[in-house]
C-alpha cells in the first residue's frame, strides 16, 4: 500500500463516553426549557389567578352596593321633606281643573251657618304679569313666577263675586321671598276674571272692593272680591263692606283652595312602598 494511503485505514469513531456526554447535555438542555416553560406556566396561572380574583372582589362589591342601593329602607327625614315638596309643587298641573278649582267651596257665613261658594268659570293659563297689576306684577316676576291659574266663584247667593288666583312660584322658597315683598294694599292684587253671560258680566277692576292673598308650598293665592251687580268700590260706603260678609267668603275661598294645594301628601314609610 502506497505511503501515505488512507484506503485500508480505518475511520475513527466516538468513544462511548462522548457519546454519553452529549446525550447529557442534550437531556439537561430539555429538562432546562421544561423547567423554563413550567416557570412561565406558573406565573402565568398566578397573574391569572390574581386578575379573576381582583374581578370577582370588585364584582361582589358591586353586587352588594347595588343591593343596598335597591333594597326598601326608611326614608330619611330630608327625603321625605323631598317628596312632599315634589308632590306639592306638581299639583298645579298634575290635578284637573276640578281638583285646583272644585266646582264648590264651603264658606261660613254671618252666623257661622256653612254655606258654598259656586264656580263660574276657569280662565286661561297666564302669565303672571299679564294678569296681576304692576305693584304686584313685578314682585313676582323678580321672583320667577311661571305661571297663574285663575277660576271666579260667586257666593250662594250670587251677591259676590271671587276671582281667585294661583301664582305658581319655583318653589317655596321663592315664594316666601315675593310675599315678603309683596305691596300691603287691598286695592292691588289679581285681576278679575269675568264670564259673559253669567252673573259675573259686570265683574271688573274697577268693581273690587278688596284683595289678598295666602301662601301655600310654592303658591301665593290671590284673591279679588266685588259685588255681581256692577258697584265699584268707590260707590259703597266703608261702613258697609266693614259689616257684610264680602271680605270673609274671598279670603275663606281662598284658602280653601290653597289649603288643598298646600296639603302634605301620605308619605310612605321606605324607599319602596311602605315595607322596609
Amino acid at each position: 500500500m502506497p505511503l501515505g494511503s488512507s484506503a485500508g485505514r480505518a475511520r475513527a469513531r466516538p468513544w462511548t463516553a462522548s457519546r454519553g456526554r452529549a446525550a447529557a447535555a442534550q437531556a439537561a438542555r430539555e429538562r432546562a426549557e421544561l423547567e423554563r416553560g413550567v416557570r412561565f406556566r406558573s406565573m402565568y396561572l398566578t397573574i391569572m389567578s390574581i386578575v379573576l380574583a381582583v374581578a370577582a372582589v370588585n364584582v361582589l362589591l358591586g353586587s352588594v352596593g347595588l343591593l343596598q342601593e335597591t333594597r326598601s329602607r326608611p326614608l330619611t327625614d330630608a327625603e321625605r321633606a323631598e317628596y312632599v315638596a315634589e308632590d306639592v309643587a306638581r299639583r298645579w298641573h298634575a290635578w284637573p281643573v276640578g281638583m285646583v278649582f272644585p266646582e264648590e267651596l264651603p264658606y261660613s257665613a254671618l252666623g257661622k251657618i256653612q254655606q258654598y261658594a259656586r264656580r263660574v268659570g276657569v280662565a286661561p293659563e297666564a302669565a303672571c304679569a299679564a294678569v296681576a297689576d304692576a305693584p304686584v306684577a313685578s314682585v313676582l316676576r323678580r321672583h320667577g313666577c311661571m305661571t297663574m291659574l285663575r277660576a271666579t266663584y260667586v257666593d250662594q247667593s250670587s251677591t259676590f263675586a271671587v276671582t281667585v288666583g294661583v301664582a305658581v312660584l319655583p318653589d317655596e322658597e321663592a315664594r316666601a321671598d315675593a310675599a315678603a315683598e309683596l305691596p300691603v294694599d287691598d286695592r292691588v292684587g289679581v285681576r278679575p276674571v269675568a264670564f259673559p253671560g253669567t252673573v259675573t258680566d259686570a265683574f271688573g277692576a274697577a268693581q273690587r272692593q278688596h284683595t289678598g292673598w295666602v301662601g301655600a308650598g310654592p303658591y301665593i293665592v290671590f284673591s279679588a272680591v266685588g259685588y255681581t251687580d256692577g258697584r265699584t268700590r268707590d260707590s259703597v260706603p266703608m261702613e258697609e263692606l266693614v259689616s257684610s260678609e264680602l271680605q270673609p267668603v274671598a279670603e275663606s275661598v281662598a284658602g280653601r283652595v290653597a289649603r288643598a294645594l298646600g296639603e302634605p301628601p301620605d308619605v310612605p314609610r321606605c324607599t319602596q312602598g311602605n315595607a322596609c
